[in-house]
């Protein structure tokens, strides 16, 4: 069988069905390989779809996207997880380098809202999906937080653009950008 996804960074996240690659030679890892030193030992045009899953916080994110980028097939999709800005795992992890906003990931979509994809000699072709997530328990409330939020893009930009963001702070942000 061909395995045309790609689990990046897994760790312990083994997906079967998936090449699942990690720095580390951890059980169940199929390749062994720095996500910092590119290239990515894999051809262009080689995956369906990419699984970016609690990695890029702790990267240097825009060469990482640029060439999952490149070894994506046209159409594919990047799946991506990484902590919001307001998250406490931000603060918690000495490994993250970088912080994220909803508004993060729309520098790298071709003749995006932001209108600054010039600052990068790639780009993805839309946003497929993205959703900010919220600790559910103990905070039963944030299961309607996280609803309100989520109804679409102003209120995600007013969510966070306000003391809203800080009165009730997120989790994590999950988006898929497109080739």
């Amino acid at each position: 069988m061909i395995k045309n996804k790609l689990n990046l960074g897994c760790g312990h996240d083994i997906k079967a069905g998936w090449i699942n690659l990690d720095s580390k030679s951890l059980s169940g890892v199929d390749r062994v390989h720095d996500v910092e030193q590119l290239p990515l030992p894999f051809e262009s045009n080689t995956f369906d779809n990419v699984l970016a899953k609690d990695i890029l916080e702790h990267v240097e994110y825009i060469a990482v996207l640029k060439d999952v980028c490149r070894i994506l097939k046209p159409d594919g999709v990047l799946q991506i997880q990484v902590p919001h800005f307001t998250s406490v795992d931000n603060y918690i992890d000495p490994t993250h380098k970088k912080k994220f906003s909803i508004q993060t990931f729309e520098f790298f979509i071709k003749d995006s809202m932001i209108g600054r994809n010039y600052y990068f000699d790639f780009s993805y072709s839309k946003i497929k999906n993205k959703k900010i997530s919220f600790v559910k328990r103990p905070f039963f409330y944030n299961y309607l937080i996280e609803k309100i939020v989520n109804t679409n893009d102003n209120i995600m930009n007013l969510y966070e653009k306000t003391g809203f963001c800080r009165i009730f702070p997120a989790k994590n942000i999950c988006i898929e950008l497109v080739k």
